[in-house]
């Protein structure tokens, strides 16, 4: 059984930094395409991050340069660092990877970011 954990959230102030990460066990053999979700009561899960086997990232747009992730897929292991929170950023912050019996989630970690 795929289990992902992830760990880091908590309160930031705007402008400030939180780095959160993710450590899978029991993964599957091979490289995973692992990432970060996030989602706020009201509204769809939306696309924080990926990182491919091959490292090639891809960002959200709201991102803009604030974020960058990290990891070892073949570890399934991913990290997301966060610069320059702001208010809207304030959510459940979902880690996942894409294994090859489809796609396994953490139970999220909240961030709040509020002065």
């Amino acid at each position: 059984q795929v289990q992902l954990v992830e760990s880091g959230g908590g309160l930031g102030q705007p402008g400030g930094s939180l780095r959160l990460s993710c450590a899978a066990s029991n993964t599957p053999p091979g490289l995973v395409t692992m990432g970060w979700f996030r989602q706020t009561p009201g509204k769809e899960r939306e696309v924080v991050a990926f990182i491919e086997p091959s490292g090639f990232t891809g960002y959200g747009d709201f991102v803009k340069g604030r974020f960058t992730i990290s990891g070892d897929s073949g570890k399934a292991t991913v990290d997301l660092q966060m610069n320059n929170l702001q208010p809207e950023d304030t959510a459940v912050y979902y880690c996942y990877m894409d294994g090859t019996d489809g796609r396994d989630w953490g139970q999220g970690t909240q961030v709040t970011v509020s002065s």
